[in-house]
């Protein structure tokens, strides 16, 4: 009788431990629905896709985005610089370098103020749909991605221009621009900036080390040539005629050094504070402002009026090699995060409803690659017909970082910021002239920059002072 009752309790403790184990596997089997902002209520394999999509997608912290926008930053405007001061003169110069340089933080600030504000805004042109509907958000969706591919094609031609200057073999300078293309293909190939986070300490170090090589080369070479420094003619201000042109053209290539606003919705969305951001923008800008500053006064007071753009071919026959060598990494990483960027945009939106998106299947893989070929193929033969270093970056500057860097974040504060009305307080007035000035800023770059550009680029090939398109020739 208690054998038989014990064995009835086994029985129905081994039946109950039986059903647990049952539920237990059906609760694992079958997940609740999980609910994306983009792709709504999914479920199965799809759920673990997307879950790991968001999770790749989203680990910048405030550190790793200031190291992101080093690398998208402070590459190619560095170059250009001390070019810019021996047109403009040391004391505009350095002006324009700290003045332009403030205001891009403060822009920088109120673009992420927006994105704090409307977390939705992915990329700027989701800002352009707040702020203009549909129309808005297709004419900054077509700057942007102009603008982009014309960073990696800029990148694009200084790698042509380093890979001649370091071989000074007889190659076509058209087989150094594929081979120059092909490596920024292959750096754009990982969708995720924190991947590119990497890269990034690899890049600062290369452009420090490049610029302190060309900072001292050209100080030790102008000491040792008769008169010393003394010798080197370099001025406060402009010297001779200088035309409009040159003027607006230097003006716009410092502008085309202040440009991380551009990108800043897209490297905010993977943060995961974003309100960090401040820390961020203000450790780029003034490392940006102390980079450019030194490096334009510097090399113009070392060289003098003959400064060449980029700024590394001023260093001396040997020297400029080592920097070019060293230069490698900024030129090639910093151009490659531009077409991530603009891959980034283009794929996000092809496939918005897809969880191909987050580029973690073989299709996604597949289109994200095909994508990246295209933007990188595309870039080259803009590097290929513009083929002169200070003008594709002045032109660059005024048709579109006008916009991104000043006049849109200075409409995005009396839109979507301003709390009542512009003249409502002191705050709002003191703000309201603030965005009053980057506006116009925006605008007279815009206008004017885009006039010296063109007409430079015109005046060039009817002096025949530059190369021909897709020729053999080095490019300038």
């Amino acid at each position: 009788m208690t054998a038989s009752i014990h064995r009835s309790v086994d029985f129905e403790a081994d039946k109950s431990m039986m059903q647990n184990q049952m539920e237990k596997k059906d609760d694992q089997s079958v997940a609740p629905p999980v609910y994306d902002q983009e792709l709504g209520e999914i479920t199965g394999p799809e759920r673990d896709l997307v879950e790991r999509g968001h999770s790749k997608f989203n680990r910048l912290g405030w550190k790793r985005l200031t190291v992101v926008l080093i690398v998208e930053a402070i590459a190619l405007g560095s170059l250009s610089i001390p070019s810019s001061f021996a047109t403009l003169g040391m004391v505009p110069g350095v002006i324009c370098s700290v003045g332009l340089g403030l205001v891009a933080i403060y822009t920088s600030y109120v673009v992420g103020q927006v994105k704090l504000k409307f977390p939705e805004v992915h990329h700027y042109p989701d800002a352009g749909r707040l702020m203009f509907g549909r129309i808005g958000y297709e004419l900054i969706y077509g700057m942007l991605a102009l603008q982009l591919v014309f960073l990696v094609g800029s990148h694009c031609l200084t790698g042509t221009i380093a890979w001649m200057n370091i071989t000074s073999s007889g190659v076509c300078s058209v087989v150094w621009g594929v081979v120059s293309a092909v490596i920024l293909f292959l750096l754009a190939l990982p969708p995720s900036f924190a991947e590119v986070a990497i890269l990034g300490y690899i890049d600062f170090a290369s452009i420090i080390v490049a610029i302190g090589i060309t900072i001292i080369g050209t100080g030790v070479e102008s000491t040792n040539q008769p008169g010393g420094l003394s010798a080197v003619h370099w001025t406060a201000f402009p010297e001779g005629d200088v035309s409009f042109s040159e003027a607006f053209i230097a003006i716009s290539n410092i502008i085309f050094a202040y440009s991380f606003a551009m990108c800043q919705f897209s490297f905010m969305d993977e943060m995961h504070t974003p309100k960090d951001f401040t820390k961020s923008i203000w450790a780029l800008g003034i490392t940006e402002i102390i980079i450019y500053t030194v490096t334009g006064a510097l090399v113009y007071a070392f060289v003098g009026q003959d400064v060449k753009s980029p700024a590394l071919l001023s260093a001396g026959h040997l020297l400029s090699k080592v920097a070019f060598g060293i230069a490698l990494p900024v030129i090639f990483i910093s151009g490659s995060i531009n077409g991530t960027v603009l891959g980034r945009l283009i794929h996000g939106r092809v496939y918005k409803d897809s969880p191909i998106q987050f580029i973690n299947t073989k299709m996604g893989w597949i289109t994200w690659t095909v994508l990246i070929a295209i933007i990188t193929v595309i870039a080259w033969v803009i590097a290929e017909v513009i083929p002169f270093f200070s003008d594709l970056l002045s032109i660059s500057s005024a048709l579109f970082i006008s916009g991104f860097s000043f006049y849109f974040p200075a409409l995005m504060w009396f839109m979507l910021i301003c709390q009542g009305k512009w003249y409502s307080s002191k705050k709002n007035l003191a703000l309201s002239f603030l965005n009053g000035i980057c506006f116009i800023i925006g605008l007279v770059t815009l206008v004017g920059g885009t006039y010296s550009s063109v007409d430079d680029i015109i005046l060039k090939y009817r002096n025949g002072t530059v190369r021909g398109v897709f020729t053999c020739a080095q490019p300038s």
